[in-house]
């Protein structure tokens, strides 16, 4: 497995290092009037960074027990035990298509089984079931992620490159960003709105896990992080995304009590799109392919071949762009979509509606 050989890899990397001896210690020293060495004692930490850090451990003591380790047949990633009957919500990408799955507890090396609940990948969340949950899960409390402000402190927690229970701390850097994943294995490419970007180091493995605040709140789930174009790929570092805590519970709670999600909280126009091209085959704007029956975009007059340029102050150039521009917006929202039909510029008042299209438990 790729995650399990890279933490191999680090592991052999940091033991090539080597510990000092007892004489090359001695030979860091200051020579004393005797000529022996005596290595000067460190300041001992401020009240306030003192403080800071028991504030560090408190909350990692709190949280840290409802971060587990998700393994599928070809993937790793992490989960939060979200309730005492065994649920543990993660992203929709860390499972895939899978069904089965082993769960690693924290600062344990027993595995157990699951099983998946439910996946709603337009939202990159999914809540899978141990199949026989063990007494004393510590499910996590979940914050108010409309209380998240810009410079609050945090951690994340999970297990990057496989290194099972690990913490790394930042800041919020902003709020209510609108972030497209890339498609890949067992991942749609979701446009989500709303999340959380971090400080905090977010690196394969790191996703569904937990962000959390020195409330030992979770608010958010480490989702992705964000790359170098000119860098091969390669993530840039300090700049995370995390799912909002109000989503995580909205979604999490409709695949657990009904196996799938009816109430998405993401606006929809109600239509099957695609990127249309201009003549010099640059990207133009999305074209209708087909309209829902009674959606929004249907109750508003649009048709199929109509071409979306704009939806407000937004332009729409792409299938992206129209997603992207619909993810920070609400359902019931009343929007002004401006379009071209047979060649000419026409605009439409559209009160959004809701997206649909959840993925039900096998």
């Amino acid at each position: 497995m790729v995650a399990l050989a890279a933490a191999a890899a680090l592991a052999l990397a940091g033991c090539s290092s080597g510990s000092p001896t007892s004489s090359s210690a001695a030979e860091t020293g200051s020579p004393t009037a005797s000529g022996s060495a005596q290595t000067p004692s460190a300041p001992g930490p401020s009240n306030g960074a003192t403080q800071l850090q028991d504030a560090y451990q408190t909350v990692i003591a709190n949280v840290l027990p409802s971060v587990v380790q998700i393994t599928t047949g070809s993937s790793l990633g992490s989960g939060i035990v979200y309730d005492d009957k065994g649920d543990i919500v993660t992203n929709a990408h860390v499972i895939g298509s899978a069904t089965s799955f082993t769960v690693t507890l924290a600062n344990s090396t027993t595995t157990l089984d699951a099983g998946l609940v439910g996946s709603y990948p337009d939202s990159d969340l999914a809540v899978i079931r141990l199949n026989n949950p063990p007494s004393g899960l510590r499910p996590a409390a979940f914050g108010d992620s409309g209380k998240v402000q810009l410079g609050q402190i945090t951690l994340a927690m999970g297990s990057p490159l496989g290194l099972s229970s690990s913490v790394t701390q930042g800041i919020v850097s902003a709020t209510g960003r609108t972030v497209s994943e890339p498609q890949g294995p067992g991942s749609p490419g979701a446009t989500i709105g709303n999340m959380v970007q971090t400080s905090a180091a977010i690196n394969p493995g790191n996703s569904g896990g937990a962000l959390v605040n020195l409330d030992s709140k979770v608010i958010g789930i480490n989702t992705l992080a964000a790359t170098e174009p000119q860098s091969n790929g390669a993530s840039a570092p300090g700049i995370g995304f995390a799912i909002p805590a109000t989503t995580i519970t909205n979604i999490a709670d409709q695949l657990i009590k009904q196996g799938k999600v009816t109430n998405s909280g993401r606006a929809a126009l109600g239509i099957t799109a695609r990127t249309g091209f201009n003549q010099q085959f640059q990207p133009a704007g999305a074209v209708v392919v087909a309209v829902t029956p009674g959606g929004a975009a249907a109750s508003a007059g649009l048709q199929a071949g109509d071409v979306i340029t704009r939806i407000g102050d937004t332009p729409v150039d792409s299938l992206n762009a129209l997603t992207t521009a619909l993810a920070s917006l609400t359902p019931g929202t009343k929007v002004t979509v401006t379009y071209t039909r047979d060649g000419g510029s026409k605009t439409a008042d559209v009160t959004l509606g809701e997206l649909q299209g959840a993925q039900s438990s096998p």
